[in-house]
């Protein structure tokens, strides 16, 4: 029986950093991975492959192109989905291949199986011809993801109705699509499928979409998708889909019936822990297959982590990483610094693409703290008019009093990237001065930071102006200016 000081199950970005996070202390690590599925879900079939797909759209359709070039700019007239795949099959051949070799590199042992729990320090992993291997750890971090909700009432075929593993596989681009679920993946799915030509209808049940995010940026959103000739249907909920031999038709409680092409089912994710036997290690996930943790990643069980998606929001690829890294550090008592929530980036990569960090309007206006918005848009940039992008936007929240900065959100192309810098002045406790004062390249889009708290800063001047004259003319009424 091979013995560990952790053993890692999962291969995704949470299980790679925490098997290499040991490793690099100087730990025996293993990871236990399915066949296949080296890199987890976000290398085969989620963020890796999503985000290909999106730059495959929009070089092809030659999208960002069309503000100066015209709506009729196509770089290619018929897309299909062998040209779609092309750049994706590319992108994870080689992300896999980065991956083997950085475990390779820092010697962490790979099981390729189905990890199952037999006790709280052993687990057995059984390969593709039946065969069980037995292996025990000192410490366990679970990171094995998630799997698509499927609810029994929905018929999937991977065909004509598919989950957001299974649209990476259709065999051509639908005219029409319907879109369960108004979540992220839901989407930056409609989004690209709107992109490419589809007749796309989203539905979620929710009164609004993506209501975590600033709400004049998911308006943002939402107007240009609108302009791509995206329906939504809020506040509405699915009875059941029906496929038929020319299509699918989507019953809505409401009585509403939709046809489509092609259903994607995007309403949730469920926790793949009910594959691992957790009960026989002391543990309980919850009816979604989360694990509940502590703010070091513990489980119930103390010597048991659990990161990534299968613990929940936020689920993001970038915040399972550092979560891995975190838990690895702490089981070895190796000392981490603290997390600011208020610091974890959120990138969501519709087309066009959101991006913030901090509290939005309504956070701030709910705990009642003053705050000043600064503005810059991208048609005012000049990097703006030479990418033809004039709808997007960076926003800056100040705190009115101690010129802080509260949030940072941005919309429109590399909003991702952008957002890193408001992100720095924020965790280093910088002020809206430091961006008034600072230089940046031109053009750029980082220069909108300098016009946005300008911005700002010229509001925050204008109340300051009307309470100094309001003072003057006090001291000329002959008062005094003092209790």
């Amino acid at each position: 029986m091979d013995q560990f000081d952790v053993v890692v199950i999962g291969s995704g970005p949470a299980g790679q950093k925490a098997a290499i996070a040991a490793a690099k202390l100087g730990k025996r690590a293993a990871i236990v991975e399915r066949k296949h599925m080296m890199g987890g879900v976000c290398i085969n079939t989620g963020t890796i492959p999503s985000k290909t797909l999106r730059e495959a759209v929009l070089y092809l359709t030659g999208l960002n192109q069309r503000e100066l070039y015209g709506d009729s700019y196509r770089l290619k007239s018929d897309i299909t989905v062998t040209d779609l795949a092309a750049r994706t099959d590319h992108v994870v051949s080689r992300e896999i291949d980065v991956i083997q070799h950085q475990l390779a590199r820092n010697s962490v042992t790979m099981f390729v199986g189905s990890a199952s729990f037999v006790g709280p320090n052993e687990i057995t992993v059984e390969d593709a011809t039946g065969d069980l291997k037995r292996v025990r750890g000192d410490h366990f971090v679970i990171a094995v993801g998630t799997r698509p909700a499927r609810p029994p009432s929905v018929d999937f075929d991977s065909e004509t109705v598919v989950d957001s593993d299974q649209i990476l596989g259709l065999s051509r681009v639908p005219s029409s699509m319907v879109v369960v679920g108004a979540g992220v993946i839901g989407i930056e799915y409609a989004s690209m499928f709107a992109a490419l030509g589809s007749k796309v209808t989203v539905i979620e049940k929710r009164p609004a979409m993506l209501d975590f995010c600033d709400r004049e940026i998911v308006e943002s959103l939402q107007y240009q998708l609108r302009d791509r000739g995206v329906t939504f249907r809020f506040g509405e909920s699915v009875r059941t889909v029906e496929r038929h031999p020319s299509g699918t038709l989507t019953i809505l409680e409401s009585g509403k019936v939709i046809p489509a092409d092609t259903v994607l089912y995007s309403a949730g994710r469920q926790g793949v822990s009910d594959e691992l036997n957790v009960e026989a290690a002391g543990l309980t996930a919850d009816s979604r297959g989360r694990l509940k943790v502590d703010e070091h990643y513990r489980t119930e069980v103390g010597h048991i982590y659990a990161v990534g998606d299968v613990i929940g929001f936020p689920a993001l690829a970038a915040t399972s990483m550092e979560q891995g890294r975190r838990a690895a550090y702490h089981a070895f008592g190796e000392p981490v610094g603290v997390v600011d929530d208020d610091l974890q980036p959120i990138g969501i990569y519709a087309i066009p693409e959101l991006s913030f960090v901090g509290r939005t309007e309504d956070q701030l206006t709910a705990s009642n703290v003053p705050f000043e918005v600064g503005v810059a848009r991208y048609r005012e940039l000049a990097r703006g008019a030479i990418m033809g992008d004039s709808y997007g936007l960076l926003k800056l929240l100040v705190h009115a009093e101690e010129r802080t900065l509260l949030g940072v959100h941005a919309f429109g192309s590399n909003a991702a990237e952008l957002v890193h810098i408001g992100q720095t002045v924020m965790g280093l406790g910088g002020t809206i001065d430091y961006l008034v004062d600072a230089v940046f390249n031109y053009p750029t889009l980082a220069e909108g930071y300098k016009v946005a708290a300008l911005d700002a800063v010229n509001k925050m001047r204008a109340i300051e102006r009307v309470r100094t004259r309001g003072l003057v003319g006090e001291l000329d009424a002959g008062e005094s200016p003092l209790p």
